[in-house]
């Protein structure tokens, strides 16, 4: 469980935190994550709906 991950006790100041996979700007854990902090990416809901998507594979020129 995400649970088993953090600390018992969070403190101000003392918030786990991660890089946006969209932005790259660091964001600190919010109670509303704490059942699923792992699962967490992108900061913010423009992030996560802005997400950088894989670049296609560029197929062999026909000829």
């Amino acid at each position: 469980m995400a649970a088993a991950s953090l600390p018992s006790r969070l403190v101000k100041g003392q918030l786990p935190s991660k890089l946006c996979r969209t932005c790259g700007r660091p964001f600190e854990y919010r109670h509303k994550w704490r059942n699923c902090w792992d699962e967490v990416m992108y900061c913010s809901e423009r992030c996560r709906r802005n997400k950088p998507t894989a670049e296609p594979e560029t197929a062999a020129p026909r000829g």
